[in-house]
């Protein structure tokens, strides 16, 4: 009797040890190697990378240009370019470039001069916005669309040099629709405040579907092109519509930044399609949150947001927890997916698509 107690027991054991070797926990959290693949630091104040390295993070720092132009990339740039030299083990740097001046004859060699010398201070890609496409135009008064024969010097200098292209392009397809008719709560409230982008309010636009052709046309001219689709590449309404998109333009990857609202509410609908996707496409996503620090918040507010983010989204990859968020109105249940997909999407993959180094930390 207890030789069959103990062999019960023993059984046990290796069953849990098993099951631990498969799963990280929610107590993993600050022992694994993660990348907010990312993220916009618009200050030089270290808080944010002070937390970054407490909970074991690396940060890909973002920029952008929003509505001033090359003024916008150079101080967002600049930002970044300090938290790096700063950080050096810690934070790495996306730059961005402007096309205010689109008309300029000069554009194109504007633009790739400065790429060059960002790329020379240890930037590892660029990133386009939705202003192309959706807010920037010509002097006659024509949208500048990303698959503008212009763009291409730029795009083969980017590839040359072997960086890679972050594409935020377009919006969520909620954008299209009425603030009722939205899926997702973080969609809903990012189009009341800003009805400048709420393309339902602007049916004179290009369609969702108009925006993503015009990027898929910019992939084509450049099959060899390293890119990330930032916010699950615009296609955030549809792990299928993705997956299409994956398969299609195998040079492709996405982050997650900003969308996982959008996933929770796929995953309250059917959480073994999404699960699946995961498993399925695990080289091919990246970790990202679009959290950002400008120095107006308290330190103290400002690591509540992050530990609300990180530690929530944390949560839905690695356990299979009954989980609600402020994202969406459904309860919804955790992926919970095996350790070498989490290595991939937190980490690892942030390596392979924007040519970082393992660095120790």
């Amino acid at each position: 009797m207890k030789t069959s107690v103990l062999f019960c027991m023993l059984l046990l054991m290796l069953s849990a040890c098993s099951q631990n070797k498969q799963w990280y926990s929610i107590e993993d959290f600050s022992k694994v190697k993660k990348i907010d693949a990312h993220v916009h630091l618009d200050t030089e104040r270290s808080a944010f990378v002070e937390k970054a390295m407490t909970d074991n993070f690396r940060l890909i720092n973002v920029s952008l240009e929003v509505d001033q132009g090359w003024n916008d990339v150079y101080r967002k740039y600049g930002d970044g370019l300090h938290q790096h030299q700063s950080f050096p083990k810690t934070v790495d740097m996306v730059t961005s470039f402007a096309v205010s001046d689109w008309d300029d004859a000069n554009w194109e060699g504007k633009v790739i001069s400065w790429l060059d010398s960002c790329f020379k201070q240890g930037a590892l890609g660029v990133k386009v916005w939705k202003n192309i496409g959706m807010v920037s135009r010509d002097s006659s008064g024509n949208l500048i669309s990303i698959d503008d024969e212009r763009f291409d010097p730029v795009f083969r200098f980017i590839e040359e040099r072997g960086k890679t292209l972050m594409g935020h392009l377009g919006e969520p397809k909620n954008c299209w629709l009425p603030l009722d008719s939205m899926t997702t709560e973080n969609d809903r409230n990012y189009f009341k405040n800003h009805p400048q982008y709420h393309m339902y309010l602007q049916p004179e636009m290009p369609s969702h579907e108009d925006l993503m052709d015009a990027r898929d046309r910019m992939l084509e001219k450049h099959p060899e092109l390293k890119f990330v689709g930032a916010h699950l590449g615009s296609l955030e309404y549809s792990v299928d519509v993705l997956a299409e998109r994956l398969d299609r333009f195998p040079n492709m990857a996405v982050d997650l930044a900003a969308r996982m609202g959008q996933l929770f509410y796929q995953t309250a609908n059917d959480r073994d399609k999404v699960r699946n996707f995961f498993i399925q496409y695990q080289d091919r996503i990246l970790y990202g949150t679009d959290l950002g620090d400008n120095g107006e918040r308290s330190q103290e507010n400002l690591y509540r947001s992050i530990d609300e983010n990180w530690k929530r989204d944390w949560e839905f990859f690695v356990t299979d927890h009954e989980m609600q968020s402020d994202l969406i109105k459904q309860p919804f249940k955790g992926l919970q997916l095996p350790k070498e997909v989490v290595d991939k999407v937190y980490y690892r993959n942030a390596l392979k698509w924007f040519g970082m180094e393992d660095e120790k930390f």
